[in-house]
């Protein structure tokens, strides 16, 4: 497996406080490849870290205590994990954090004792589905029921308008194992 650029690490009571603005900061990224969102469900405030840290799951972060750059959320929802949200702030994006950030989430869930990992997302996106294609993900055909309650409420508030979402998993056993 290659190296990764910087430790990834479970985030601290100091981390939370600035989880919702590492994820509001990509707001601009969607503004970029769509347009003006003003309104839009894609730069809905965010959970805060204390919000996400409350759900059964895990918080991951990069970067010093008290100012992560990047975090990764995963979730777990009617028994199976998801990774519920993965941003890194877009001035310190390209540099393999985010690739740290969700191998370092595949170990952890693999170490939980899941077979996968799941998660929705853009599938044409530059940073969305190819980016999860290149580390191993596919999509799925037909969800879990739990996946399809997950797509069915991004289609109620309009998120599909922007492009073709999709569900998509990796077998995470061969992605520690074959990394």
């Amino acid at each position: 497996m290659m190296s990764e650029p910087a430790p990834v690490r479970h985030a601290r009571a100091a981390d939370l406080r600035r989880i919702a603005d590492v994820e509001a900061s990509g707001g601009v990224l969607f503004e970029e490849a769509y347009g003006d969102l003003t309104g839009d469900p894609l730069l809905a405030e965010p959970p805060s870290g204390g919000e996400r840290l409350d759900r059964p799951g895990f918080l991951l972060v990069v970067g010093p205590v008290g100012e992560p750059v990047g975090f990764a959320h995963v979730e777990v929802v009617d028994g199976s994990p998801l990774l519920a949200q993965l941003s890194v702030r877009p001035e310190v994006g390209r540099r393999g954090l985010g690739t740290a950030l969700v191998r370092a989430a595949v170990r952890e869930v693999w170490w939980e004792g899941f077979d996968t990992l799941s998660l929705t997302t853009y599938r044409d996106l530059a940073w969305n589905g190819p980016f999860y294609r290149r580390l191993g993900f596919v999509e799925v055909e037909r969800p879990a029921p739990h996946l399809q309650r997950i797509r069915d409420h991004e289609r109620a508030i309009g998120l599909d308008r922007h492009g073709t979402r999709v569900v998509m998993q990796v077998a995470v056993r061969r992605q520690v194992t074959d990394g």
